[in-house]
């Protein structure tokens, strides 16, 4: 290990640095949820483009997020060892590349392909944006620039479903990926042009644990494809190997001496353990209800994309709106008590949602997602806070993968409890009139479920414990 003498960054760094570190943050914050609402919106139309089956629609998000998920924390740790700003720079083109690749696919497999290599540069990004906001500001102003960075990724998932509906009406839904595209290749010439000087590599000259890395890997990867291939004995074997690859993981992390994840952050710090489990199952619980909403309208009520979209957007407009404010009273409020008042609020969207039929008034689902952005809005920035708060600085890359990870697999597992419900209910049959009515039954089932799960969360918020404390004893020092 080399040391060095502690240098305090966010007080080494210049303002106008630090203001530059916050927009390329926020931007490359907007990419990965601007193309999920998008597609969210544009899933109808790659389906009957490709011929895709009610079950493997799922897969058009979910290639993404595994792909994610699995890199998340070893880009998180190799960014601590090598530098952020390397990672995010290279991780900006992988994602203007794929989404260029993505443009040009012929068939349902070299799609899937291009989501996954997408899914990767979206991995690099997310393991370094936020550490670096993390790394150039102090305590006592992280929950503010936090709540702004979280308030991009939902004027992202606000636009996506206006202007993803509106690409994909009028020019088809491969001009989502072009839109993307221009977007990624701005942000490197950006990263390029303005971003110099500090790398921030706490973590230099550790040793990166290929080992763990891909043990974790086989283990996200057995988990989705079992989730995918449930009811069947398949799923089950698949999903008992998962557990057996994560359980070698944590025991092999334990023994490393240079391990890709500390197990000790969750055995050792209450905060960090509970507000990543909080994260986990908040995640879980609202991620597939979008992708159910945007099959609902337009097959359901006959509603175009871009009709659609607008709908949809009344969600992540009211955490465009309240996401700062959030964050900001997240630096003086505890973030347990913000955080679990959010999850409370979601469980009452959801559960708004779960008796959803051919008659629901447009009305009512629009009420729905402003309860859910509202409740969404109070947990994001304020669990944010409290995860980055809670370890050192050397660990921030892999607490922000960790974080991300833990956003992707509930992201995934919610994805997989739609393709679940649609599994049992409608098999594997597309969705078509005749089906409507089991569709109906599924999207019912699911959101009884997600909103079971959010109102479970609460505890788990509730159990993180304190943080202002620790955070006052940092600006002491």
């Amino acid at each position: 290990m080399r040391f060095r003498k502690e240098i305090s960054l966010e007080q080494a760094t210049p303002p106008a640095d630090r203001k530059t570190v916050l927009v390329v943050a926020s931007i490359s914050s907007f990419l990965a949820p601007f193309m999920s609402a998008s597609l969210n919106i544009a899933t109808p139309a790659i389906g009957r483009e490709f011929g895709m089956p009610a079950v493997l629609l799922g897969w058009i998000a979910t290639a993404s997020l595994l792909a994610a998920a699995v890199c998340l924390v070893p880009f998180g740790k190799i960014a601590d060892m090598k530098g952020r700003k390397k990672i995010f720079g290279w991780g900006s083109f992988v994602f203007a590349l794929s989404s260029s690749l993505s443009i040009f696919s012929g068939s349902t497999v070299v799609f899937l392909a291009s989501r996954v290599l997408q899914g990767i540069g979206s991995a690099m990004i997310f393991s370094t944006g936020i550490a670096m906001l993390t790394s150039v500001y102090p305590p006592g102003e992280r929950g503010r620039v936090l709540g702004i960075n979280v308030s991009f990724t939902y004027f992202g998932l606000s636009l996506g479903p206006v202007l993803g509906g509106g690409l994909t009406q009028n020019l088809g839904w491969r001009s989502i990926f072009a839109f993307n595209a221009v977007l990624g290749f701005g942000l490197v010439v950006l990263v390029v042009w303005k971003l110099k000087g500090e790398e921030w590599a706490e973590a230099l000259g550790e040793k990166f644990d290929w080992i763990g890395s891909m043990v974790m890997a086989i283990g996200l990867v057995a988990l989705m494809l079992g989730l995918g291939r449930l009811p069947a004995a398949w799923g089950g074997i698949l999903i008992a190997f998962s557990i057996i690859a994560f359980a070698v993981f944590v025991v092999w992390e334990k023994k490393s001496p240079s391990p890709v994840l500390d197990i000790g952050l969750f055995r050792e710090n209450r905060v960090f353990a509970f507000s990543n489990l909080a994260a986990l199952i908040n995640y879980s619980a609202t991620a597939g209800g979008g992708f159910l909403l945007s099959l609902y309208l337009q097959y359901i009520k006959g509603f175009s994309p871009q009709t659609a979209g607008l709908v949809l957007l009344a969600q992540p407009a009211m955490m465009v709106l309240f996401s700062p404010l959030a964050g900001r009273f997240s630096d003086r409020i505890e973030p347990r008590i913000l955080a679990s008042t959010g999850m409370g609020v979601s469980a009452a969207g959801l559960l708004m949602l779960a008796g959803l039929g051919p008659e629901t008034s447009t009305g009512l689902i629009v009420g729905a997602l402003l309860v859910l952005g509202f409740g969404f809005a109070l947990f994001s920035s304020p669990n944010t806070n409290a995860v980055m708060g809670a370890v050192e600085k050397r660990f921030y890359g892999v607490a922000s993968a960790m974080l991300g990870t833990m956003r992707l697999s509930g992201q995934m597992l919610s994805l997989g409890l739609v393709m679940l419900t649609f599994s049992l209910v409608i098999g594997r049959a597309q969705i078509i009139p005749e089906v409507y009515p089991q569709f109906l039954s599924a999207s019912r089932v699911a959101f009884f479920l997600f909103a079971a799960l959010s109102l479970g969360g609460v505890f788990a918020s509730l159990a993180r414990g304190r943080i202002h404390t620790q955070k006052k004893g940092e600006e002491t020092k």
